[in-house]
């Protein structure tokens, strides 16, 4: 895609994180009622719903362009590891993204910043597109360390992985203080913190997979605020949670 000078642009992506919600029918009835709105349009849109409903989402998304992700996975190929899904169960059901490091997997569930390192790497290895999440508690903004908290992240995120795999990554900036509170970063907050993370990838792998990678802003995206975030030169779309589970989404992919 070119702007109206002819230069290159990312592409928009909206990726919808629906966590623990909607059963298999709920899902199924959900989706037929919003596939109208959000298919065909010039944002890449990503329908992230728990495990137990992928393969009903895959079925109601059929002849749409729309994209179906998971919301974790583990970073062994298969063994002794109850509870967990492994990446090709998931390539097995056409998934085509996978949410990891979520601040909900690190905080409540205690994944550390080297299983987070492991399982993009398992990504991409299985041709699964990473969305790996980073972000700052509201303790770590006011004591003014977000720049040192967001780079250590990205860096294990990344260690070890070359820039032809990095930039197939997707990075979404979460502010854990706006997730799910109502709060949500003013526009220079969250564009200060993505431009910070393209410096850093730039610092990693050189400008082009810098400006080549796709950065998101979750926490708290609805529809009335969605339209200026997206507008900031360096946020190109938005990890939806609560706002995704409702009719609005169309919206917030139609902005």
């Amino acid at each position: 895609m070119t702007d109206d000078q002819g230069e290159m642009m990312r592409r928009r992506i909206v990726a919808a994180n629906w966590k623990m919600n909607m059963t298999s029918d709920e899902a199924g009835a959900f989706i037929n009622t919003i596939r109208e709105g959000i298919n065909g349009k010039e944002a890449e849109v990503h329908i992230i719903p728990p495990f137990v409903d992928i393969a009903v989402v895959k079925d109601a998304l059929k002849g749409t362009d729309i994209l179906v992700g998971a919301q974790n996975m583990y970073y062994e190929d298969k063994g002794a590891f109850t509870g967990e899904i492994s990446a090709d169960m998931l390539t097995c059901l056409g998934v085509h993204s996978v949410v990891i490091g979520h601040s909900e997997r690190r905080n409540i569930f205690s994944e550390d910043d080297e299983m987070i390192n492991l399982k993009v790497k398992k990504a991409l290895e299985k041709g699964l597109v990473p969305i790996l999440c980073c972000g700052e508690s509201l303790d770590t903004r006011e004591a003014g360390k977000v720049s040192e908290w967001i780079n250590a992240q990205i860096e294990s995120a990344f260690s070890g992985i070359s820039a032809q795999d990095a930039v197939k990554c997707i990075i979404a900036y979460e502010p854990i203080w706006a997730i799910g509170t109502g709060k949500v970063a003013t526009t220079d907050q969250a564009q200060e913190v993505c431009l910070l993370i393209r410096e850093k990838i730039k610092e990693l792998y050189g400008s082009e997979t810098a400006e080549d990678i796709h950065i998101l802003y979750g926490g708290s995206v609805k529809a009335d605020n969605c339209k200026e975030l997206f507008e900031c030169p360096d946020i190109d779309g938005g990890l939806v949670g609560g706002a995704s589970l409702k009719p609005e989404f169309v919206d917030i992919v139609n902005a």
